[in-house]
């Protein structure tokens, strides 16, 4: 290698080391290259392990597809839903993909991605319950996830609450007998009832209508814009269908996303 060829390559790798910081600059990224996301991996079908041990689920399937339109490296990191907040705010990630539900309350603390994903609350019972509704849930134990809007649901229908840090703790706990109801969300519900054969159903009432939303901490327009084209971009081509309903049957896409607040 000459001199020349050598100063030549030299000027080369700066410049693509100066493109890759720029571009994570650009894009608000911890890391260059790198899309961290918080995930719970124990919320089927959002998020959960396939046979095989891999991360699988919607929101595992969705966030891989949009790390891979904006060039990046989709990187997960499993962290608890009580905690997931705290460890954004605190720079250990980049976004949250947990099927978070996109609350006003929620928007003054966090930048939302467009809505990715409409569901509901639905209340869970045995199939042999008296509950045959929301109406009927005060003064019952109703088990529900710690920190999540369904919680307080259950609180303003007069139940006692159980929390639970893992949605399948609180299913579980339900078949046991050792909770009257759970309210959960309607998708996740449905496929955890359907998959483990549990003898379970959903009463006919919603007990909210709402569109999840992947979180990322205030101040990274750039980020959050690219998620947004991404997204927009693979719910046009089909994409999104794709990857949602071979996995739980329907397309769960919004019809009118709620947009992002920043």
């Amino acid at each position: 290698m000459t001199l020349k060829t050598f100063a030549f390559a030299l000027a080369a790798l700066a410049a693509a080391a100066l493109s890759s910081a720029a571009a994570a600059a650009d894009l608000e990224l911890l890391e260059a290259g790198k899309l961290q996301v918080a995930t719970e991996g124990t919320y089927p079908p959002f998020s959960m392990r396939a046979p095989d041990g891999t991360l699988d689920g919607l929101e595992i399937r969705v966030m891989k597809e949009v790390a891979k339109r904006l060039d990046l490296e989709y990187v997960p990191v499993l962290i608890k839903w009580d905690s997931l907040l705290v460890g954004l705010e605190a720079d250990q990630y980049d976004v949250i993909s947990a099927a978070m539900d996109i609350t006003e309350k929620r928007q003054q603390q966090v930048a939302f991605a467009d809505g990715w994903l409409e569901s509901g609350g639905r209340v869970v019972v045995g199939t042999g319950s008296d509950i045959k509704s929301a109406a009927d849930l005060k003064g019952r134990t109703v088990g529900a996830l710690v920190a999540s809007s369904w919680t307080a649901i259950a609180e303003e229908k007069g139940a006692t609450v159980k929390g639970y840090k893992a949605e399948s703790d609180a299913m579980q706990d339900l078949v046991n007998g050792n909770v009257d109801a759970v309210i959960t969300d309607a998708i996740a519900a449905a496929y955890a009832i359907k998959t483990a054969n549990m003898p379970l159903k959903m009463t006919d009432d919603y007990v909210s209508h709402v569109q999840k939303g992947f979180p990322f901490k205030k101040g990274k327009p750039n980020l959050v814009a690219a998620v947004n084209k991404a997204l927009a971009d693979m719910t046009a081509d089909g994409t999104y269908a794709t990857l949602t309903t071979d996995l739980i049957g329907i397309d769960p896409a919004p019809k009118e996303p709620i947009r992002t607040i920043e």
